[in-house]
């Protein structure tokens, strides 16, 4: 006989084996004891929480011929035919790819019918959801005054999807995500069943990568006992074949970001990437680590609330005393942006590194958040002995009041005398020196420009293109070259930006100021 996978093998077929949900449970074995049981019922709730096992069970169970407390008995010939599938009376519905009109008018024209075993008809609509508003139109008779020997059964996963008017006519149960501890003990006891060595450690990892999912869980569990079978499955192989990340490598990362050490960052990117590591996990679990940190540095006695090691209990707390609050929250919003983007991408390596960046280097955002970092930043530099002019960061020191009132007041530079043409002249000479200097967009439109003549102390930048002009020609780009040239020559020296009108040539409304250099050149040699 073929393989079964795990989630197959070990699905529940009694209420009492349902793990998790037992508000639902109880509930109803309740209804079922006192026969108060509804004709609709809406199971809402994430992926492998138990939604659909729970639809079958029920279904067993108020055609059951010997019902044990509320549950199936599993023994008479009705619950045998239901758990084999072979019931006329249990009828399963996949509203993904039976979503129509018609498919709910064939559901119409078969409740007139009575079952002709057992006491109900049991219809379980899957993913309800996915019907069109004709099929939910068509549903809504029929779901209010079903006959009394019919039960509906809708499971879906996105209940905000569903018509208001479906949602009044049923009961409605929302199914939680299952706790770590449950799924852990869980799969321990499957283990046990199984015969199969694994350790507590790779176990709650397992558990904690499902993600509040049964199913999830079972699943990787599956894939990592296949990849190392009939071997002790460790933390450490756990971790390989899912590609996730251990925690010490977060450490690093994390202590690497706080002194801003960007190669040594990227380095460890790097060697994740080659080792197949997956790059949304990474981004989800390094958020995490976070988070745990984040309660660690915020909160006491919280060994109880976050599920980790003793031993990384004290690597968090070593390292909360390294960063402050507002540092990880700034860092927990980059890399939630980051997660939703990733799921995208087609350059995750690019985003994540991007991101990384961002961390290590706050003068890069403008949001609130990143002031005191950066003021932090600054006050680094300036501790390793790197001169106040030398640092770019520009620091605004803000009051509780909102008001810049009371922070320091800038040194005046002292005042530079106005340049001579001779100094336009020097300046010309060596204009493509002083614009290698310029930042990178300013640069790389300077390699277009043209120099001419625009008064005493004015240098006339011309551009070929409009776009071009504004380009340079902005506040900011402007500064920026003004300053590169007064350092070059001491001088004050005004630049004034225009471009080359349409149809026209640049002789004809400028002059060249740097032939005319060359020529004067020429002429003394």
């Amino acid at each position: 006989m073929s393989y079964t996978a795990l989630y197959r093998k070990f699905r529940p077929t009694a209420f009492e084996d349902v793990k998790g949900q037992n508000h639902i449970i109880t509930t109803l074995q309740n209804q079922i004891k006192a026969n108060r049981i509804g004709h609709a019922y809406l199971f809402c709730g994430t992926r492998g929480t138990g939604k659909t096992t729970v639809a079958k069970i029920f279904a067993k169970a108020v055609n059951c011929e010997n019902p044990v407390d509320g549950s199936p008995c599993g023994e008479c010939a009705m619950c045998r035919s239901i758990a084999a599938g072979t019931s006329m009376n249990v009828i399963e519905i996949d509203a993904a790819s039976n979503n129509g009109v018609d498919n709910i008018r064939e559901i119409r024209e078969e409740v007139a019918y009575r079952p002709t075993e057992g006491r109900y008809k049991v219809y379980i609509i899957d993913e309800v959801h996915m019907l069109s508003i004709g099929a939910f139109n068509a549903l809504l008779k029929t779901l209010e005054e079903p006959p009394e020997y019919v039960i509906f059964i809708l499971a879906t996963t996105e209940v905000h999807k569903i018509p208001i008017t479906i949602l009044s006519r049923c009961q409605h149960y929302d199914f939680k995500r299952i706790s770590i501890e449950t799924i852990s003990a869980r799969l321990q006891e499957l283990m046990v069943t199984e015969q199969v060595d694994v350790e507590d450690k790779a176990i709650r990892y397992v558990a904690k990568a499902a993600d509040g999912s049964m199913r999830d869980a079972l699943s990787l569990l599956d894939q990592c006992i296949a990849f190392y079978l009939g071997q002790k499955l460790t933390y450490d192989n756990v971790l390989e074949v899912l590609g996730a990340v251990d925690t010490d490598v977060f450490s690093q990362l994390l202590r690497n970001i706080i002194k801003r050490d960007i190669p040594r960052v990227l380095d460890t990117v790097e060697d994740l990437v080659m080792q197949g590591r997956e790059l949304t996990q990474l981004s989800s679990d390094f958020t995490w680590y976070l988070r745990n940190l984040l309660l660690v540095k915020t909160s006491d006695n919280i060994e109880d609330v976050i599920d980790v090691s003793t031993e990384n209990m004290l690597q968090l707390k070593e390292e909360a005393q390294m960063i402050e609050p507002d540092m990880l929250l700034r860092y927990i919003r980059i890399f939630s942006e980051l997660s939703g983007q990733l799921k995208y991408a087609t350059q995750k390596r690019v985003m994540l590194e991007v991101a990384l960046i961002k961390l290590c280097t706050p003068a890069m955002e403008v949001e609130q958040d990143t002031l005191l970092d950066r003021i932090r930043a600054v006050e680094e530099k300036l501790e390793q002995g790197i001169s106040a002019g030398a640092v770019t960061e520009k620091v605004v020191y803000v009051s509780s009041d909102g008001s810049t009132a009371g922070r320091p007041q800038k040194q005046t530079k002292p005042e530079l005398p106005n340049a001579i043409p001779e100094d336009i002249q020097e300046v010309v000479k060596n204009f493509r020196p002083i614009a290698d200097e310029a930042s990178g967009m300013l640069r790389t439109f300077l390699k277009k420009a043209r120099l001419s003549l625009g008064g005493d102390n004015r240098l006339m930048i011309v551009m070929p293109g409009t776009l071009e002009a504004e380009v340079v020609g902005t506040e900011g780009h402007r500064k920026e070259l003004e300053e590169l040239i007064e350092n070059r020559i001491g001088k004050k020296v005004e630049v004034e930006v225009r471009h080359v009108e349409e149809g026209r040539h640049f002789e004809d409304t400028f002059v060249d100021i740097e032939k005319k250099i060359n020529m004067e050149i020429i002429v003394e040699d």
